[in-house]
């Protein structure tokens, strides 16, 4: 399972675990924002933190819920 930190950027978790878009949306809408033209530009740069910083969720939360929602997946 890939390391992930405060400072990976989304669009490698997302390279890896594609996925996890749908997964987000399910978690908060707010992750709706990824799906959209806008939202693909922002997950360029876009790290956990900043992600953080914009729904309001702690970055350990965030980072403990998309850990959860990998081994559900049973991804690796």
């Amino acid at each position: 399972m890939m390391t992930i930190r405060e400072d990976t950027p989304l669009r490698d978790i997302l390279a890896v675990y594609p996925w996890l878009i749908d997964e987000a949306v399910r978690l908060d809408d707010r992750f709706r924002l990824l799906k959209t033209p806008i939202g693909r530009m922002l997950l360029k740069k876009a790290t956990v933190a900043d992600a953080s910083a914009r729904t309001g969720f702690p970055s350990q939360q965030i980072i403990a819920e998309i850990t959860k929602m990998i081994e559900a997946h049973g991804a690796s």
